[in-house]
């Protein structure tokens, strides 16, 4: 319980940077959100004068700062400019659809990633250990932006198995999902298989050996379990750069999720909507990272040991 509170003590400034960054990426843009919202209107300057101090907008920086926290404190991420909703209702409404692509892609990875590399581990200089070589080559060398386009071109246009655009189904789930996490899958099948090489060579596999112990077994009960560590850390790493580079797949697939949503807000210098949206991503990172120092101290109490220490 003290681990985990400390754990929370610590995350307190880090959120508090969050919202500064929030706060200052969209504040000092270059780019007037009034002359935004009455482009085409031929509103003159006393109209954009009176929306400016509509919106709160004429008010120093750091009064509009204190301002945005008190919302915040109160569960108020705002009013979206354009569109008039809360922009937690605009977040709550798209967000499915970027943690189903999401999930998809941290599946991928998993799937594709973890018996790959501890297979290949197990068995260096293999057929399967090229294979995964090969698999993370390949993956760290080709951008996931550019792997769609290459899944787009062999499954949609010529085999036509799939859809090129979003449909809603599962089928057009996949070459995002694909696409996005193949690369987090060639990162795992790296640090995996460098993991079971290191810890086959250990001291206490070779005595497991000794005592009989059959290659399953080494592999399941002890190797395994003491690569598990970094393992766990870097997936849940992954988890936020996913959700991060699952804002391009979508524009990509036009999937109407958070990320092509809070590409509109930026370029129409939607206010409420960039902060709400880069705080609960910022504050997504926070728990996630939360939730893995967790399941690392709960796995390998040597962990909380080392940071009482």
């Amino acid at each position: 319980m003290t681990f985990v509170i400390r754990r929370l003590l610590a995350a307190i400034p880090v959120v508090f940077g969050i919202t500064v960054i929030a706060f200052l990426l969209i504040h000092l843009s270059p780019g007037d959100p009034a002359k935004v919202i009455l482009f085409g209107s031929q509103a003159g300057p006393a109209q954009i004068t009176a929306l400016r101090h509509q919106l709160g907008l004429d008010q120093p920086l750091w009064l509009q700062y204190v301002n945005f926290v008190g919302q915040l404190l109160h569960g108020d991420l705002g009013t979206s400019y354009l569109t008039k909703n809360t922009v937690a209702f605009e977040l709550l409404s798209r967000a499915p659809s970027t943690l189903e692509l999401t999930g998809a892609a941290m599946l991928v990875a998993v799937v594709i990633g973890v018996p790959l590399g501890m297979v290949a581990g197990s068995r260096p200089k293999s057929v399967i250990d090229g294979i995964a070589r090969g698999v993370s080559f390949i993956g760290g060398a080709i951008p996931y932006f550019f792997l769609a386009l290459l899944l787009v071109l062999l499954f949609s246009v010529h085999l036509g198995w799939l859809p090129a655009i979003d449909d809603g189904t599962i089928r057009g789930l996949v070459i995002p999902a694909v696409s996005l996490g193949w690369g987090y899958a060639a990162i795992l099948t790296r640090l995996i298989r460098g993991r079971v090489i290191d810890e086959f060579q250990s001291e206490y596999v070779r005595s497991a050996r000794a005592r009989g112990a059959s290659e399953n077994r080494v592999l399941l009960a002890h190797v395994l379990r003491n690569s598990s560590t970094p393992v766990i850390t870097t997936i849940g790493l992954q988890f936020g750069n996913i959700l991060t580079g699952a804002a391009i797949t979508e524009t990509i697939f036009g999937r109407p999720g958070l990320g092509s949503f809070l590409a509109t807000a930026i370029t129409s210098k939607n206010i409420p909507v960039v902060q709400g949206s880069v705080v609960i991503i910022g504050v997504g990172y926070v728990v996630i990272n939360l939730l893995v120092d967790i399941a690392v101290g709960a796995i390998d109490p040597r962990s909380r040991i080392q940071e009482a220490a």
